[in-house]
C-alpha cells in the first residue's frame, strides 16, 4: 500500500521454481514493477512475506542472490563502463581482481570490449541495454529479474538478448521476466502468470 491508500499488490501468492524461466505478464499498472521492487528491497511491502531461496528478501544473503536488469537505463555518468561493472562486483563482495576478471568476461560476452573505457551515456540505446544486463550478472545471481528487457529494441538485439538469457537459464539461473510481448513469453518461458490490478488472475 502506497501513501494515500493506493494498494498496488494485494492477496498475491506466487512461488517460482528454482531453475525455471518464469514470465509475468500484465498491462501497465498491474503491479509488476511494485512486485519486483519489493523482491529487490527497493519498495517496502506493508504486509506479507517474501523469501528468496529461503532467505528473507531484506537480508544481505537474499540480495546477493538477486540480479536486476531494470527497464529504465540507470547508468552512472561518471564511471567508465569497466569501472561501473567492477564497482558493482565489489558492492557484492568480490575482490578487485575477481571483479575485473568478471567484468572482462562480461564485456566480451556482450561485445562491449571496445567501449570499456568510455562512458555509458556515449553508447547507443541497444548497447546500454546490454550493459544493464551485464551489470546484473556481475555477481552471478541465482535469480535474474528482467523487467521488460527488450522494450524499444530492434529485432536483431531482441533475438540476441533472447539467446543470452536462454543460455543462462539452461546453465541453472532462475529467471523472472516481465514483458508485454506474448511472443517473448511464449519463446522463453516455461511458466507464466497474468497479473492484473495487483493480483495473479491466471497462471500455468
Amino acid at each position: 500500500e502506497y501513501a494515500g491508500g493506493h494498494v498496488a499488490v494485494a492477496n498475491l501468492n506466487l512461488e517460482i521454481r528454482e531453475g525455471s524461466f518464469f514470465g509475468l505478464l500484465g498491462p501497465n499498472g498491474a503491479g509488476k514493477t511494485t512486485l519486483i521492487g519489493s523482491v529487490c528491497n527497493l519498495v517496502r511491502p506493508t504486509s506479507g512475506e517474501l523469501r528468496i531461496h529461503g532467505f528473507d528478501h531484506r537480508s544481505r544473503e537474499a540480495q546477493h542472490l538477486v540480479g536486476l536488469a531494470e527497464q529504465d537505463i540507470n547508468v552512472d555518468r561518471f564511471l567508465s563502463i569497466r569501472q561501473m561493472l567492477v564497482y558493482h562486483g565489489g558492492y557484492h563482495g568480490a575482490s578487485r581482481r575477481a571483479a575485473r576478471e568478471r567484468a572482462d568476461e562480461l564485456l566480451a560476452l556482450f561485445r562491449l570490449e571496445s567501449k570499456a573505457d568510455g562512458r555509458a551515456y556515449e553508447l547507443s540505446g541497444g548497447m546500454q541495454r546490454r550493459l544493464v544486463l551485464a551489470r546484473a550478472l556481475m555477481h552471478r545471481p541465482r535469480l535474474l529479474i528482467l523487467d521488460e528487457p527488450t522494450a524499444g529494441v530492434d529485432v536483431e538485439l531482441r533475438t540476441e538478448i533472447w539467446r543470452l538469457v536462454k543460455s543462462l537459464n539452461a546453465a541453472g539461473t532462475t529467471i523472472l521476466l516481465t514483458t508485454h510481448y506474448l511472443e517473448e513469453a511464449e519463446t522463453l518461458c516455461d511458466e507464466v502468470a497474468l497479473m492484473r490490478e495487483g493480483q495473479i488472475v491466471a497462471d500455468g
